[in-house]
């Protein structure tokens, strides 16, 4: 498909100047290639850069076994069916044309021009590069060959353990280290980059995208959640069988397709790179949609005695959006009405328009009206406007957290004073801990929320029982090094400002703690981090708050899902006075991220407790 970003550099600055010996081998062919002429396997090699980086290659054979005609990315795909017996060097290269190319599939031909590195993303990315050939000049041999066939990709054939140690003295990267293929799932695939390749019945771990895509696992016991989909559950374990599946032909035949589906029959295509997702298997031949009759989860009521709070992102909701209804309806009814509901990414009025307004009002009652017309509460709600244009988000969208509550159940605690530049504090009245303003934003001013949404902190009675509650919405994972990366492992940059945010969301509950030992804090939203990861440790600190998602099964822990892999982003946490009385049940209800026809790309989370 093509591409939504690409860089194509002529070769890679990072690759070795090729020996004396391999130049020697690159000889001008007065006819079509001999015996001792380049082969595809050579150009490949047995590391990820090939030995002909940035050389001319004269009178390549291969047969055609796919084109791509449409996008920046032109060209076709050239496998050898002769293959050497090293399971290290592909058979199979890229040829890029820049233009819709004039071989068909199953044309014989020969191909000179240039070996090139080819980094989706570009060089800064991180991401592996694509070994091709490029600035190509064709000649066909012959025509209505035989494609060479496929090799099967499936459970017995990929590694479990998923990628090498990253060189230290290439400040990680995995390029030029030696492939192997038989230990490393990344050396696997490719050491199969730009070969024929076929996967059959294959379970679906991503739904269908709006750029064509689905996500598909070759192991189907490999870390399997309860509803079909593949857990990521740790760092140290990245469910090698994922594969991501795009189509050669047009993306209006594409399948819709939810988790827990089976993409049946057989897709076969090459093997290819991209910047969204790495190893790709672009089909020319696309298995067909079994489904899985997937449902979306409905949580159960709460009891009268029981506080029902909730998170929920629901991804830069505007007025001008038309997912209201459809939003209250998984309020009210998937949800079941949450006595409080933290939402995260509503924009203001007028959404991305950046105009300098930060007013939500509208936004926010469209949305309160919605509920009331699904048959819910006429709920209330407090937020606090951001300084224009920086909270992050979209741009001109003004995004920050809102709580909704139902008055008819808790009431809000309304201390004035509250606004975008103060910040909330902790007081003792009468032995008890009081927020200095409510609604307020948790150190405002500080470094650690610069260009992100600042922590909404509100004071809430139940039954006559105060309990705090902290709405987050912490710095994105964008800029972070894709699993795929040439760097191994990869790094995590966006880490040290959501570790700025935890320690400062974390101190603030020990304030609370501080003045009152038994406080009923939550701290709830979108954390952008893992239930494992340090900011989930920084954020629990020395037991003030514990992550309630850890209370369920790790097949069910997940809220979000990216690549494949089936996450947690979202978190309720939970002070000790909640968490001791074990009186609390925690529910992740998945309604949208493993669903084509989404509303959002959170599952909202619900926990239940008696103050």
């Amino acid at each position: 498909m093509p591409s939504r970003s690409s860089t194509r550099l002529a070769a890679l600055t990072v690759a070795a100047v090729c020996s004396a010996a391999a130049a020697s081998q690159i000889v001008a062919l007065p006819t079509p290639a001999h015996a001792d002429s380049v082969r595809i396997h050579d150009i490949q090699g047995t590391t990820r850069i090939s030995p002909f980086a940035g050389q001319k290659v004269t009178d390549v054979p291969g047969i055609v076994t796919a084109t791509r005609t449409y996008g920046s990315s032109r060209g076709f795909w050239l496998q050898d069916p002769n293959p050497d017996d090293d399971p290290r060097t592909s058979e199979g290269v890229f040829v890029f044309t820049g233009s819709t190319p004039k071989v068909a599939v199953g044309d014989s031909v020969t191909v000179t021009g240039t070996v090139s590195e080819y980094v989706p993303g570009g060089a800064s990315s991180g991401n592996q590069s694509v070994t091709e050939i490029t600035k190509p000049t064709t000649t066909t041999v012959s025509t209505g060959n035989a494609v060479p066939a496929p090799v099967v990709i499936d459970e017995d054939s990929v590694p479990d353990e998923y990628a090498p140690e990253g060189d230290p003295a290439a400040n990680g990267s995995i390029n030029n280290l030696t492939l192997n293929p038989s230990k490393y799932a990344l050396d696997y695939y490719e050491s199969l980059e730009g070969m024929n390749v076929q996967v059959e019945d294959a379970r679906v771990v991503g739904r269908t995208d709006p750029y064509s895509e689905l996500w598909v696992t070759v192991k189907p016991w490999e870390h399997r959640s309860r509803r079909g989909g593949t857990v990521y559950g740790s760092y140290e374990s990245q469910n090698s069988g994922r594969l991501q599946i795009q189509s050669l032909g047009s993306t209006a035949d594409f399948p819709k397709a939810n988790v827990g589906d089976t993409l049946t029959g057989t897709t076969t295509g090459p093997l290819d790179y991209n910047q969204f997702g790495g190893y790709t298997l672009v089909a020319n031949q696309l298995g067909t949609v079994k489904s899985g009759g997937l449902e979306r989860e409905t949580t159960r009521k709460q009891s009268s005695r029981e506080l029902a709070v909730a998170t929920y992102n629901v991804e830069n909701l505007d007025p001008s959006d038309n997912t209201f209804d459809q939003h209250a309806a998984a309020i009210v009814n998937n949800l079941q009405s949450p006595d409080i509901v933290s939402l995260e990414e509503i924009q203001d009025n007028n959404g991305a328009t950046d105009d300098g307004t930060v007013d939500a009002s509208v936004t926010v009652h469209k949305l309160i009206d919605a509920i009331v017309a699904a048959g819910g509460p006429k709920y209330d709600w407090r937020s606090i406007n951001p300084v224009n244009d920086q909270d992050g988000g979209e741009p001109g969208g003004n995004i920050r957290q809102v709580f909704l509550f139902n008055p008819e159940r808790v009431s809000f605690v309304d201390r004035a004073g509250g606004d975008s530049t103060t910040a909330v504090g902790v007081t003792k009245v009468d032995g008890k801990a009081h927020l200095s303003v409510s609604p307020g934003r948790i150190d405002p001013a500080n470094a650690a929320w610069k260009d992100s949404r600042k922590p909404l902190a509100g004071e809430f009675v139940f039954r006559g029982k105060t309990v705090f509650v902290i709405a987050n919405h912490l710095i994105s994972k964008g800029g972070d090094q894709g699993l795929t990366s040439q760097y191994q492992p990869p790094t995590r940059s966006s880490e040290i400002q959501r570790h700025a945010q935890a320690t400062e969301v974390n101190a603030f509950v020990k304030d609370i703690l501080k003045v009152q030992k038994n406080a009923n804090v939550v701290a709830l939203g979108d954390m952008n981090d893992f239930e494992f990861s340090d900011t989930a440790k920084i954020l629990e600190g020395d037991g003030e708050l514990w992550s309630a998602i850890k209370s369920l099964p790790r097949s069910e822990r997940y809220t979000y899902d990216y690549q494949g892999n089936e996450q947690v982003l979202d978190q309720i946490l939970i002070s000790p006075a909640i968490r001791r009385g074990c009186d609390f049940e925690y529910d992740s209800v998945h309604i949208n991220s493993e669903f084509n026809d989404q509303i959002s790309d959170h599952d909202p989370q619900v926990l239940r407790f008696r103050p």
